[in-house]
């Protein structure tokens, strides 16, 4: 990540620390604020997806067919991996002293598991309980990231 956008998000973040101090280290503030926007961007993106690209339609795509709202996850997450990897590595994490590739790994690794683990509670969410599909990513949400947290925090991104 270029110097400068690191030291820009840093320093816009920092501004809204001291409101947060009392509550939380630095780092797990920077954790929260950036994974706060990826997952509201995220939120944002799948309503979008959902709603305006599906339509709440399925996905045909001649060899398999996905519901509106795992093919709204999918989506979503393509383009939200690469900015949270980022943001985890270069904001959150900048001390770990990993090299980058395992770090990358690692982070894929859990996105995977989180993605499956979210594609099996929207799938009971939506299909078995019959819940709104947005309601239902929102709690979905908050499980996984508490997940995320505890997995970054202690095997992604650890100090060796």
């Amino acid at each position: 990540m270029n110097k400068k956008i690191q030291k820009f998000i840093l320093s816009f973040l920092d501004i809204f620390y001291p409101l947060f101090k009392p509550f939380f280290n630095k780092q797990t503030y920077h954790y929260l604020a950036c994974g706060g926007g990826n997952t509201i961007f995220a939120l944002a993106l799948y309503y979008f997806f959902y709603n305006t690209i599906l339509h709440q339609e399925d996905l045909d795509l001649y060899i398999i067919t996905f519901k509106s709202h795992m093919a709204s996850l999918f989506m979503t997450s393509a383009i939200t991996f690469p900015i949270g990897f980022y943001l985890t590595k270069f904001i959150v994490w900048s001390d770990s002293t990993l090299e980058t590739k395992k770090q990358f790994f690692r982070h894929f690794s859990f996105l995977i598991f989180g993605t499956f683990l979210n594609y099996l509670l929207l799938k009971l969410f939506v299909e078995t309980l019959n819940w709104w599909a947005m309601p239902s990513q929102i709690l979905t949400t908050v499980i996984i990231v508490i997940f995320s947290y505890l997995t970054q925090k202690y095997i992604s991104f650890k100090k060796v």
